[in-house]
Protein backbone atom coordinates (compact mmCIF):
# COMPACT_ATOMS: atom_id res chain seq x y z
CA UNK A 1 0.00 0.00 0.00
CA UNK A 2 1.33 3.52 -0.85
CA UNK A 3 -0.42 6.62 0.76
CA UNK A 4 0.07 10.24 -0.24
CA UNK A 5 0.61 13.12 2.07
CA UNK A 6 -0.17 16.21 0.29
CA UNK A 7 1.52 19.60 2.89
CA UNK A 8 0.05 22.28 1.87
CA UNK A 9 2.05 25.69 2.80
CA UNK A 10 4.41 23.95 4.36
CA UNK A 11 7.18 26.66 4.13
CA UNK A 12 5.01 29.44 5.37
CA UNK A 13 2.09 27.78 7.36
CA UNK A 14 5.11 26.09 9.53
CA UNK A 15 5.07 28.64 12.25
CA UNK A 16 3.96 26.43 15.87
CA UNK A 17 6.23 23.40 14.12
CA UNK A 18 3.67 21.78 12.53
CA UNK A 19 5.59 20.13 10.25
CA UNK A 20 5.78 17.84 13.03
CA UNK A 21 2.81 16.50 12.69
CA UNK A 22 4.22 15.37 9.19
CA UNK A 23 6.65 13.51 10.52
CA UNK A 24 4.56 12.03 12.99
CA UNK A 25 2.06 10.61 10.34
CA UNK A 26 4.89 9.55 8.02
CA UNK A 27 6.79 7.72 10.94
CA UNK A 28 3.31 5.77 11.87
CA UNK A 29 2.76 4.98 8.20
CA UNK A 30 5.79 3.42 7.87
CA UNK A 31 5.65 1.30 11.04
CA UNK A 32 2.74 0.20 9.19
CA UNK A 33 4.80 -1.46 6.27
CA UNK A 34 3.31 1.02 4.26
CA UNK A 35 5.43 3.58 1.13
CA UNK A 36 4.79 7.31 2.20
CA UNK A 37 5.47 10.29 -0.48
CA UNK A 38 5.43 13.57 0.46
CA UNK A 39 3.80 16.47 -2.21
CA UNK A 40 5.22 19.30 -1.02
CA UNK A 41 2.54 22.19 -2.02
CA UNK A 42 3.03 26.44 -1.55
CA UNK A 43 2.33 29.81 -3.34
CA UNK A 44 2.68 29.55 -7.02
CA UNK A 45 2.37 25.66 -7.56
CA UNK A 46 -0.41 24.24 -8.80
CA UNK A 47 -2.23 22.31 -6.11
CA UNK A 48 -3.31 19.12 -7.87
CA UNK A 49 -5.38 17.00 -5.07
CA UNK A 50 -5.78 13.98 -7.42
CA UNK A 51 -3.84 11.49 -6.24
CA UNK A 52 -3.52 12.96 -2.26
CA UNK A 53 -5.22 11.06 0.79
CA UNK A 54 -4.06 12.87 3.30
CA UNK A 55 -4.24 16.79 3.14
CA UNK A 56 -2.27 18.61 6.32
CA UNK A 57 -2.10 22.61 6.46
CA UNK A 58 -0.27 23.94 9.62
CA UNK A 59 -0.70 27.91 10.83
CA UNK A 60 1.25 30.73 10.26
CA UNK A 61 1.02 35.00 10.99
CA UNK A 62 -1.72 36.80 10.09
CA UNK A 63 0.84 37.94 7.28
CA UNK A 64 1.14 34.81 5.70
CA UNK A 65 -2.35 33.62 6.20
CA UNK A 66 -3.45 36.56 4.18
CA UNK A 67 -0.93 35.28 1.46
CA UNK A 68 -2.40 32.01 1.28
CA UNK A 69 -5.93 32.79 1.23
CA UNK A 70 -5.03 34.49 -1.95
CA UNK A 71 -3.66 31.76 -3.44
CA UNK A 72 -6.27 29.31 -2.19
CA UNK A 73 -8.95 30.73 -3.13
CA UNK A 74 -8.22 29.68 -6.74
CA UNK A 75 -8.69 26.00 -5.58
CA UNK A 76 -12.08 26.13 -3.90
CA UNK A 77 -13.46 24.01 -6.36
CA UNK A 78 -10.74 20.92 -5.89
CA UNK A 79 -10.53 21.85 -2.33
CA UNK A 80 -14.33 21.40 -1.60
CA UNK A 81 -14.71 17.95 -4.22
CA UNK A 82 -11.87 16.95 -1.64
CA UNK A 83 -13.59 17.00 1.30
CA UNK A 84 -16.82 15.76 -0.04
CA UNK A 85 -14.98 12.53 -1.27
CA UNK A 86 -14.41 11.79 1.98
CA UNK A 87 -10.45 12.12 2.08
CA UNK A 88 -8.59 12.77 5.39
CA UNK A 89 -7.88 16.71 5.70
CA UNK A 90 -6.21 18.14 8.62
CA UNK A 91 -6.01 21.81 9.78
CA UNK A 92 -4.15 23.11 12.48
CA UNK A 93 -3.95 26.50 14.19
CA UNK A 94 -5.46 29.24 12.15
CA UNK A 95 -5.50 27.67 8.81
CA UNK A 96 -8.82 26.62 10.40
CA UNK A 97 -9.91 29.98 9.47
CA UNK A 98 -9.33 29.65 5.59
CA UNK A 99 -12.31 27.16 5.27
CA UNK A 100 -15.03 29.23 7.06
CA UNK A 101 -17.13 32.25 5.47
CA UNK A 102 -15.01 35.08 6.48
CA UNK A 103 -11.98 36.23 8.19
CA UNK A 104 -12.70 39.43 9.86
CA UNK A 105 -13.83 41.57 6.34
CA UNK A 106 -11.57 38.92 4.03
CA UNK A 107 -13.88 36.63 2.31
CA UNK A 108 -12.69 32.94 3.34
CA UNK A 109 -12.96 29.95 1.59
CA UNK A 110 -16.72 30.07 2.51
CA UNK A 111 -17.09 26.10 2.53
CA UNK A 112 -18.03 25.80 6.15
CA UNK A 113 -20.59 28.38 7.91
CA UNK A 114 -18.36 29.78 10.56
CA UNK A 115 -16.52 33.06 10.36
CA UNK A 116 -13.44 33.98 12.42
CA UNK A 117 -12.68 37.25 14.37
CA UNK A 118 -8.77 38.78 14.82
CA UNK A 119 -9.26 39.97 18.82
CA UNK A 120 -7.42 42.47 20.40
CA UNK A 121 -6.50 39.81 23.16
CA UNK A 122 -4.78 36.38 22.65
CA UNK A 123 -5.53 33.16 23.89
CA UNK A 124 -2.36 31.20 25.19
CA UNK A 125 -3.83 28.32 27.15
CA UNK A 126 -2.63 24.73 28.33
CA UNK A 127 -5.89 22.45 26.59
CA UNK A 128 -7.35 18.88 27.63
CA UNK A 129 -9.54 18.50 25.37
CA UNK A 130 -11.92 14.90 24.34
CA UNK A 131 -12.44 13.40 21.11
CA UNK A 132 -14.74 10.57 21.26
CA UNK A 133 -13.32 8.71 24.23
CA UNK A 134 -9.86 9.68 23.89
CA UNK A 135 -8.33 13.33 25.84
CA UNK A 136 -6.79 15.36 23.54
CA UNK A 137 -3.81 17.95 24.76
CA UNK A 138 -2.34 20.50 23.29
CA UNK A 139 -1.24 24.19 23.08
CA UNK A 140 -3.37 27.24 21.88
CA UNK A 141 -1.61 30.26 21.04
CA UNK A 142 -3.93 32.57 19.18
CA UNK A 143 -5.44 35.81 18.27
CA UNK A 144 -8.61 34.75 17.01
CA UNK A 145 -11.95 33.73 17.45
CA UNK A 146 -15.05 31.72 16.01
CA UNK A 147 -17.90 32.35 17.48
CA UNK A 148 -20.69 30.78 15.29
CA UNK A 149 -19.83 26.75 15.02
CA UNK A 150 -23.18 25.53 16.15
CA UNK A 151 -22.53 21.67 14.71
CA UNK A 152 -19.85 19.68 13.77
CA UNK A 153 -17.74 21.24 16.90
CA UNK A 154 -14.67 18.37 16.87
CA UNK A 155 -13.44 18.34 20.73
CA UNK A 156 -15.39 19.14 24.10
CA UNK A 157 -12.97 21.29 26.31
CA UNK A 158 -12.32 19.75 29.83
CA UNK A 159 -9.74 22.23 30.45
CA UNK A 160 -8.37 25.25 28.51
CA UNK A 161 -10.52 27.46 25.83
CA UNK A 162 -12.70 26.65 23.47
CA UNK A 163 -12.97 28.16 19.81
CA UNK A 164 -13.86 31.18 22.03
CA UNK A 165 -13.64 31.83 25.85
CA UNK A 166 -16.32 30.19 27.91
CA UNK A 167 -17.13 27.90 24.41
CA UNK A 168 -17.52 23.88 25.90
CA UNK A 169 -16.63 23.15 22.23
CA UNK A 170 -13.73 23.66 19.88
CA UNK A 171 -12.47 23.29 16.65
CA UNK A 172 -14.72 21.70 13.46
CA UNK A 173 -15.45 18.21 12.60
CA UNK A 174 -17.65 17.39 9.00
CA UNK A 175 -16.88 13.96 7.01
CA UNK A 176 -13.20 13.81 7.19
CA UNK A 177 -12.07 16.91 7.69
CA UNK A 178 -10.64 17.56 10.88
CA UNK A 179 -9.73 21.52 12.17
CA UNK A 180 -8.36 22.73 15.35
CA UNK A 181 -6.93 25.74 16.85
CA UNK A 182 -4.43 23.54 18.71
CA UNK A 183 -0.71 23.41 17.68
CA UNK A 184 1.92 21.27 19.53
CA UNK A 185 1.96 19.44 17.10
CA UNK A 186 -1.39 17.91 17.93
CA UNK A 187 -1.05 14.63 16.68
CA UNK A 188 2.69 14.22 17.48
CA UNK A 189 1.60 15.09 20.85
CA UNK A 190 -1.44 12.57 20.63
CA UNK A 191 -0.62 9.22 19.86
CA UNK A 192 -4.20 7.83 20.39
CA UNK A 193 -5.39 10.29 18.11
CA UNK A 194 -2.91 9.83 15.33
CA UNK A 195 -3.81 6.03 15.70
CA UNK A 196 -7.62 6.85 14.89
CA UNK A 197 -7.37 8.72 11.99
CA UNK A 198 -4.43 6.73 10.44
CA UNK A 199 -6.38 3.25 10.87
CA UNK A 200 -9.27 4.72 9.64
CA UNK A 201 -7.95 5.95 6.27
CA UNK A 202 -5.88 2.37 6.25
CA UNK A 203 -9.28 0.40 6.49
CA UNK A 204 -10.91 2.92 3.91
CA UNK A 205 -8.17 1.87 1.49
CA UNK A 206 -8.04 -2.20 2.52
CA UNK A 207 -10.44 -3.25 4.94
CA UNK A 208 -8.42 -6.63 5.19
CA UNK A 209 -5.17 -4.88 6.03
CA UNK A 210 -3.34 -6.40 9.22
CA UNK A 211 -2.60 -3.46 11.25
CA UNK A 212 0.30 -3.89 13.39
CA UNK A 213 -1.09 -2.95 17.52
CA UNK A 214 0.96 -0.86 20.30
CA UNK A 215 3.75 0.10 18.11
CA UNK A 216 3.49 3.72 19.27
CA UNK A 217 4.95 2.65 22.67
CA UNK A 218 7.07 5.23 24.19
CA UNK A 219 4.85 8.14 22.54
CA UNK A 220 2.08 6.46 24.50
CA UNK A 221 3.73 6.64 27.66
CA UNK A 222 5.33 9.99 27.26
CA UNK A 223 1.32 11.04 26.76
CA UNK A 224 0.58 9.41 29.96
CA UNK A 225 2.83 10.65 31.98
CA UNK A 226 1.85 13.91 30.87
CA UNK A 227 -1.78 13.13 31.57
CA UNK A 228 -0.76 12.07 35.08
CA UNK A 229 1.56 14.83 35.92
CA UNK A 230 -1.11 17.71 34.81
CA UNK A 231 -4.84 16.46 34.89
CA UNK A 232 -5.04 13.50 37.10
CA UNK A 233 -7.55 15.08 39.43
CA UNK A 234 -10.20 16.03 35.88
Amino acid sequence: MTINIGHLYYDILNLYGASGDVKAIKNYLEKQNIKVNIKFMTLNDEINLDDIDILYIGGGTENNQDLVLKHIKKYKKEILKYIEDNKLLIATSNSIELFGKTIDTKKALNIFDFNSTRVSFRIVDEAYFKFLNIPIIGFQNQGSVIKDIKENNLFEVLRGTGSFPKSKFEGYHYKNFYGTYLIGPILARNPKLLVYLMNNLIKSKDKKYKINKNILKIEEKAFQNFINLHYNNI
